[in-house]
C-alpha cells in the first residue's frame, strides 16, 4: 500500500532573485508546485509577474507575488526579504539566483573596469545582500535554507575567456562555505548549486557562435547542453527537508564536466532525454 507524500515543500515561504527566466522561472514554477509561496524577484519586472502569473493559473492566487529589485542595492534585498515577511510571516527558502555573464567579459588584458564591477556588483555583493537579509530573517522562524548560485567555473577554469563572471562565482562559493559554518548551529544551510553549461538566453547570448558552443561542449560528457528545469530539481533538494544535513556545499549539476578530463569524440547528443520527466 503506497502513501502520498506531502509536497516537499509544503508551507515553506521562498524568495527567488532571477526569476523572470531561465534557472529562476523554472525554480519557481517548480517551488510553487511543491507547495511553497514564492517570491518572484527579478530587476525585470515584467519577466517576474509572467512568472508569477503562471504559478497562479497552475497552483491558485496567493501562491506568487512579484518584486522589482536589483540585488545590487542593499536597501531594494532588505526590501524584498521584508514583503515575503510581511506577506507570509516567514521565510524559509532564500535563493539567490540573479547574476549576469556581461557579453564584454573577457581576459584579463581585456575586460574592462566597469564590466569587471558590474559584474562583480551583481554576481557577489547581490549575493552577500541576499544571504545577510536572509540569515535575519531566519532566525526569527528557527532556520532555513538559502542557496547560492555558483557555477562550475568556481571550481575550474572556464573554456572561454570569462574573468569577471569566473571570479564573481569564485567568491560565491567562497562566501558560501563560510557563511554555512558561521550559522551551521542556528539551523541555517547556506550551499551553492553549481550548474554546469546550461541552456538559458544568458549563456546563449555569451556563446554567441557555432564554434564557441562546440568548445563548451567539448568538455560536457553529457554532450549536451543542461536544461534550467535540471537545475530547479537541484535547488528544489538543497531546499527541501531531504537535504537537512547538507551545508557548505558546492551542489554540482554539471553533466560530469567537473570530473572530466576529457571526453570521448561523439557528436553533441542535443536536448532532455526523452524519459525526462518533469
Amino acid at each position: 500500500m503506497s502513501v502520498k507524500s506531502l509536497p516537499r515543500l509544503q508551507d515553506k515561504v521562498a524568495i527567488i532573485t532571477g526569476a523572470g527566466g531561465g534557472i529562476g522561472r523554472e525554480s519557481a514554477i517548480l517551488f510553487a508546485r511543491e507547495g511553497a509561496k514564492v517570491v518572484c524577484a527579478d530587476i525585470n519586472e515584467q519577466g517576474a509577474q509572467v512568472t508569477a502569473d503562471k504559478i497562479t493559473e497552475l497552483y491558485g492566487p496567493d501562491n506568487a507575488i512579484t518584486f522589482k529589485c536589483n540585488v545590487a542595492k542593499e536597501e531594494e534585498v532588505k526590501a524584498l526579504v521584508d514583503s515575503a515577511v510581511e506577506k507570509w510571516g516567514k521565510l524559509d527558502v532564500m535563493f539567490n539566483n540573479a547574476g549576469i555573464m556581461h557579453p564584454e567579459d573577457d581576459n584579463a588584458l581585456n575586460t574592462e573596469e566597469r564590466i569587471w564591477d558590474l559584474t562583480m556588483d551583481i554576481n557577489v555583493k547581490g549575493v552577500w545582500y541576499g544571504c545577510k537579509y536572509a540569515i535575519l530573517a531566519m532566525r526569527k522562524s528557527g532556520g532555513g535554507s538559502i542557496i547560492n548560485t555558483a557555477s562550475f567555473v568556481a571550481i575550474m577554469g572556464a573554456a572561454t575567456p570569462q574573468l569577471a563572471y569566473t571570479a564573481s562565482k569564485g567568491a560565491v562559493l567562497a562566501m558560501t562555505r563560510e557563511l554555512a559554518m558561521v550559522h551551521a548551529r542556528e539551523n541555517i544551510r547556506i550551499n551553492a548549486l553549481c550548474p554546469g553549461p546550461i541552456r538559458t538566453p544568458l549563456l546563449m547570448e555569451f556563446l554567441d557562435t557555432p564554434e564557441k558552443k562546440n568548445r563548451r561542449l567539448t568538455h560536457v560528457p553529457a554532450g549536451r547542453f543542461g536544461e534550467p528545469i535540471e537545475q530547479a530539481y537541484g535547488a528544489l533538494f538543497l531546499a527541501s527537508s531531504e537535504s537537512s544535513f547538507v551545508t557548505g556545499t558546492d551542489f554540482k549539476v554539471d553533466g560530469g564536466l567537473t570530473s572530466a578530463y576529457v571526453t570521448s569524440d561523439s557528436e553533441p547528443i542535443g536536448q532532455l532525454p526523452k524519459n525526462f520527466m518533469a
